[in-house]
């Protein structure tokens, strides 16, 4: 079984010839490109979470606060139900 055909049962797909062809192709010049790597000697090299090493949390302490009052949110709304939007069912 190669590789493809694999991961073609797994994702439950049903490839033709030609697709499975394809993917072998780009799969190979994936997995050489990872090949190509192994090639450097990364040792003693941290590795990294983010290229920007900004050495401090940027994001905003998440401090819950209400911005607007559901009555002016649902004041627009076409179609309302106990104070929720009501919108047409999606399911059957």
């Amino acid at each position: 079984m190669s590789r493809i055909t694999s991961y073609e049962n797994m994702a439950m797909l049903e490839l033709s010839d030609t697709e499975r062809k394809v993917l072998e192709e780009r799969f190979g010049d994936i997995t050489g490109s990872f090949d190509k790597l192994e090639q450097y000697d990364t040792a003693g090299t941290e590795p990294l979470v983010s290229i920007i090493d900004l050495g401090h949390n940027v994001l905003r302490e998440d401090i819950p606060a209400k911005l607007l009052l559901r009555e002016d949110l649902l004041k627009n709304a076409p179609e309302q139900h106990d104070g929720y939007f009501q919108v047409p069912g999606t399911l059957s």
